[in-house]
Parts: C-alpha cells; sequence; structure tokens
C-alpha cells in the first residue's frame, strides 16, 4: 500500500505548480489586489494544512487523476471539472478540492466552483486562500448574505492589512448589479473599521455606484482626513465634484495640489479639466510644471502629448512623443501610432505613412494598417488602399486581425460614400464568417445608408442572439427606429437595455435622450442629452441636444452648444444639416 499524501507529491508538482488562489498581498495601503478573476494556485508552507488525510492511492484514484489532466489538456473541461470534484468528494483531500474550484472556475463552471470552494472551505476551514475563493464565488453570484461572515474573517485574520481587503472588495462590487444592496453590504463590513481609509473609501465608492453622492462624498472626505496625501481619493472626489460642477472639482484640485505638488496623476487630471473647460493657458502652465518636476517620466511625456494634440499644439506634442521614444515607454508603437496621427493632422501623408508602417506588432498593428490606407486615400489612391488592405487579409496572423482588415476596407469605401461596394465587402466577409458580431453589426450599419432596414433588424438581432451583452446592438436598433420616428415604444425598450448594459456610454445617453424627444418628452430628453454632451461633446451629440433646446425655445443655448461644436468639427454634415434646418 503507498500513502496517498506522498505518492501524490509528483501529480501535485506537474498539475498544480503556479496555480493556486493569491493570498491577499501584503501592502502600504496603495497597492490595490487583483479580483480574483483567475485564481491561481501556489501551495506556500504556511498555507498547506496541518493534517492532511491519510488516503490509500488505489488504481481508480490515479487512474481518475490522468483522466481529469489528460481531459485539460486536450480542453475537455466539462469532463475535468466533473472528474476533480468527484475526486474531492472521494479523498476530502483540500488540494484537490482546491485544484476542483480552480479548475472549475476558469471552465466558468460557476455553480460547480462554487461547490469545489465549498468542500475545500469544509475540509480546510482555517485556510485563508479558501475563504477568499468562496467570497468570491458567493458575491458573483449574489450570495451577499452568505459572503458577508467569510469576508468579516477575511477581515479579521487581516487587521493589519485590512485596507486592502477593502480594496480588493471594491474589484469584487464593481459590476455587482444591486447596487444598493452592495453599499448596504460594504456598510456593515466597513463599520468596525473606521480608523481605515481604505473602509471608507470602500463605502464611498459603493455608494457613487448607488446613486447615493451624499454618501460617497462624505465618506470620501472621511478618508482623506484620515490619510491626507491619498491621492487616489482624492482623485475620487474631484470627479466626483466634476460631476456638479467643473469648478468645484478644479479648485478642489488646485487646493490638494498646493499640499501636495507631487501628485502626478492628480496634476494630469487636473491639466484634462483644464482643457476640457477652455482654459488652455492654464493648462499648458500645468504641463510646464509636470514636465519640469518629472522630465524622466515617459507617462508624464505621453499624457502631456495627448494633451498637447487636443490643444492643437502640433509642435509641443512631436517633441514629447518623440521624447517618448527616447525613453523605456511600455508602448512605444503607440507613439510611433500618434506620431502618425500627428503627421497626417498637418497633411504630411509620406511622414504618415513612414511612422505608420513602422509598426510591425502589437495592440497598434492593425489600426496603423487601417490608417495606412486611409492614408493613401488622401493621397488620392484608393485602389492602391485596398489592394494594400486586401494583401494583409491573405497575410492575417488571425481570424480576429483578417476581421479587423475587412472592417478597413469597409470603412474606406464608406467614408467616401461608395456604400454599395463596402456592402458587398462586408457581405462576402460574411460567407466565411456568418456568426462574426463585428462583421454583422458592420455590415448592418452600412445596410441602414442603403435603406436596408430589413438586413439591419435581422443582422442587429442575430448580433443580440450570439452576444446578448452587446449593448451598442440594442443601442443601434433602438437609435435607428428613434431617429426614423418609428416603433417608439420599441425603440424605448431597446436603448433602455442597452444603458443598463453600459450605463455611462454617452451615445446610449444621447440616443435615450433622443428617443424621449421623438415621444415628446422634451423635460427628460434634455437631462440625458446634456450628460452626454457633457460626457463627451461630439459633433451629432451637439445637434440633438441643439434641436432639442431650440425647440424648447432655448435659441441661444442652442446657438452655443451648434458653435462650439462646428468649431471642433466644422465639416461634419449631421450637425451642418441641423444647423441649417433651425437657422437657415
Amino acid at each position: 500500500m503507498i500513502n496517498f499524501r506522498s505518492a501524490l507529491l509528483l501529480i501535485f508538482v506537474l498539475a498544480l505548480a503556479g496555480c493556486v488562489a493569491e493570498p491577499l498581498p501584503e501592502t502600504t495601503g496603495t497597492d490595490v489586489p487583483a479580483p480574483l478573476l483567475h485564481p491561481r494556485v501556489v501551495v506556500r508552507p504556511q498555507e498547506q494544512p496541518q493534517t492532511l488525510p491519510q488516503q490509500e492511492l488505489t488504481p481508480s484514484i490515479f487512474l481518475k487523476f490522468m483522466v481529469a489532466e489528460i481531459a485539460l489538456q486536450r480542453g475537455q473541461q466539462n469532463v475535468a471539472v466533473q472528474t476533480y470534484l468527484d475526486l474531492a468528494y472521494e479523498t476530502k483531500d483540500p488540494r484537490i478540492a482546491q485544484r476542483a474550484a480552480i479548475v472549475a472556475w476558469n471552465a466558468h463552471a460557476t455553480s460547480q466552483a462554487l461547490e469545489a470552494a465549498t468542500l475545500w472551505m469544509q475540509v480546510d476551514p482555517d485556510s485563508a486562500q479558501a475563504r477568499q475563493v468562496l467570497a468570491t464565488l458567493l458575491i458573483g453570484q449574489s450570495q451577499l448574505a452568505d459572503a458577508r461572515p467569510l469576508m468579516e474573517k477575511l477581515l479579521a485574520a487581516n487587521q493589519t492589512n485590512s485596507g486592502a481587503v477593502f480594496l480588493w472588495l471594491n474589484t469584487l462590487l464593481a459590476r455587482y448589479p444591486d447596487k444598493a444592496a452592495a453599499l448596504q453590504f460594504v456598510q456593515q463590513l466597513a463599520t468596525p473599521y473606521g480608523t481605515v481609509p481604505e473602509a471608507h473609501y470602500a463605502v464611498a465608492r459603493a455608494a457613487w455606484n448607488a446613486e447615493r453622492s451624499g454618501i460617497a462624498l462624505t465618506e470620501v472626505r472621511s478618508a482623506l482626513k484620515l490619510r491626507p496625501d491619498w491621492e487616489q481619493a482624492a482623485l475620487f472626489q474631484g470627479q466626483m465634484l466634476q460631476h456638479s460642477s467643473d469648478d468645484a472639482a478644479l479648485a478642489y484640485f488646485r487646493e490638494y495640489l498646493a499640499a501636495n505638488p507631487r501628485a502626478v496623476d492628480l496634476r494630469l487630471s487636473y491639466a484634462r479639466l483644464l482643457v476640457n473647460a477652455q482654459k488652455f493657458d492654464e493648462a499648458r502652465g500645468e504641463f510646464q510644471k509636470l514636465l519640469q518636476e518629472f522630465p524622466e517620466n515617459a507617462q508624464v511625456s505621453m499624457a502631456v502629448a495627448l494633451l498637447s494634440l487636443q490643444l492643437r499644439d502640433y509642435d509641443a506634442a512631436e517633441t514629447q512623443l518623440k521624447h517618448v521614444l527616447d525613453t523605456d515607454y511600455k508602448d512605444p508603437e503607440l507613439a510611433r501610432f500618434y506620431l502618425g496621427q500627428l503627421a497626417e493632422e498637418r497633411k504630411r501623408y509620406d511622414e504618415a505613412l513612414k511612422w505608420y508602417a513602422s509598426i510591425t506588432s502589437g495592440d497598434q498593428y492593425v489600426p496603423a494598417q487601417a490608417r495606412y490606407a486611409s492614408t493613401l486615400v488622401k493621397q488620392g489612391n484608393l485602389p492602391e488602399a485596398r489592394k494594400y488592405l486586401r494583401k494583409l487579409q491573405t497575410q492575417a496572423a488571425s481570424e480576429d486581425q483578417r476581421v479587423q482588415l475587412v472592417q478597413a476596407e469597409a470603412q474606406l469605401l464608406s467614408d467616401v460614400n461608395q456604400y454599395g461596394e463596402a456592402y458587398e465587402v462586408l457581405d462576402r466577409a460574411l460567407q466565411k464568417a456568418p456568426d462574426s458580431t463585428d462583421l454583422l453589426y458592420d455590415h448592418a450599419m452600412i445596410a441602414e445608408k442603403l435603406d436596408r432596414m430589413d438586413v439591419l433588424e435581422a443582422n442587429l438581432r442575430r448580433v443580440i442572439q450570439i452576444k446578448p451583452d452587446y449593448a451598442h446592438a440594442y443601442n443601434a436598433l433602438g437609435y435607428t427606429f428613434a431617429d426614423r420616428n418609428t416603433r417608439l415604444p420599441e425603440a424605448y425598450d431597446l436603448i433602455e437595455q442597452a444603458l443598463k448594459l453600459a450605463p455611462d456610454d454617452p451615445f446610449i445617453i444621447d440616443s435615450m435622450g433622443w428617443v424621449l424627444y421623438r415621444m415628446g418628452k422634451n423635460d427628460e430628453s434634455l437631462g440625458y442629452l446634456k450628460r452626454a454632451f457633457d460626457l463627451r461633446p461630439d459633433p451629432e451629440i451637439a445637434a440633438h441636444l441643439g434641436e432639442v433646446l431650440w425647440n424648447a425655445g432655448q435659441h441661444d443655448e442652442a446657438r452655443k452648444v451648434w458653435n462650439m461644436a462646428l468649431k471642433d468639427d466644422p465639416d461634419n454634415t449631421v450637425l451642418l444639416a441641423t444647423v441649417k434646418k433651425f437657422t437657415p
């Protein structure tokens, strides 16, 4: 007979190495532990249970181990999950229960992961890792009442590190659907930790998500009173103030920076807010302070470059972007991409082509090739641009990359109003990839240009069927109905669903304002449209907001919105048509 504990050593070295739930990290309070989205289990000496079951390694148990691991290698996750779960119940070994929980989690088998984690907790009740994984799963399944005692024990066991637990809790609850329940949950956990700034911060975050701005502001101020130099909390307070008044946020940022001049992230936010408020001279002053204080900081140089681009200060932007390339910046391809865009803005098309061609890999590769092709079009060479993209399509490293290059070709054609040809390009691509949600969506948008409402509706409903959380599919269908002033109750329901999925998306907020306007609810409409325009002063949002303001009798306000948008985008056809309709 072979002792189970000894005989499984090799199996665990092979199967578990590098993969167990991470304990909460040591922190000074500034580090935010990542949420346990992909738990990894590493058997640490201090985490090993004091006693393990004495279990004989029978041929049956050994065979199940082999079946589970081979199934994982072959992508048969359901087989691996069930086999490991059966083994966990059979052996009552916490390491196997742990392995079952992780395998189930990675396979998105949530109910089985919860079952395995519960067993893991039962057979090793002192394991902080088991408690952490089980709490995460319970919160994910909206079982806050069951998760609460586990979180209380985690906090009690991490008295010197409780701040990290609260910050980790924030990430777990960020997308929790019942915001009011999440707030109550965090408040209950935070009550005994009144001297911990992160506890107040966690409550503030939960309160803000629950639209309890008064509580949120009070709590973040309590956090800052306990820890005045906490930049993360100060940024959050400024963002909250900005929702009610740019001036209030600017005043707060000035006050904070006077006491904390080296708060680089907050100073960057302050500079961005100054740009948005069109206080350009003050913004440039902040850029200079940043560059003087942090001359070798590539992140600062990149941020200043982007803000300079927004100000159309192209010389400053170019200087900083080239400086970024002389540093160890983590993503030099991004700097090259912006240098290409900068050259385009200056109509230095040959220079732009060189920058885009220099990007041969990474996240910017496909966008750079699309811009390369669009630059060729600006030089009057559409056939060459299409030929370039089609060659890249045949060389694509993946199906996703091929689809993006097809989309780029269709966009080129759409930009020059060749909607029929763009429709055919996407139609041919869909024959090879009929369930590509990206192709279906773009095909629907081109179909709308050709007045093919049957295709638009069929495509978008297919996208929703394949990907029920695709907010922009609901929005596009609802907005199309609203814009054509038809099927308005259905349009409202579609946009409402989109807004639930993406509550802060300015274009979806704009759609809600537009459908309410079409339904004759002008006062409600204005609230949404103003919020959308504040989030993103897009010319088409400006067109909608101006129209509703005009029809509400606020002609001066409407002109102000339109003129502001025309200054940044004088050629937008939707905006120009709206202005002409009301001020011919």
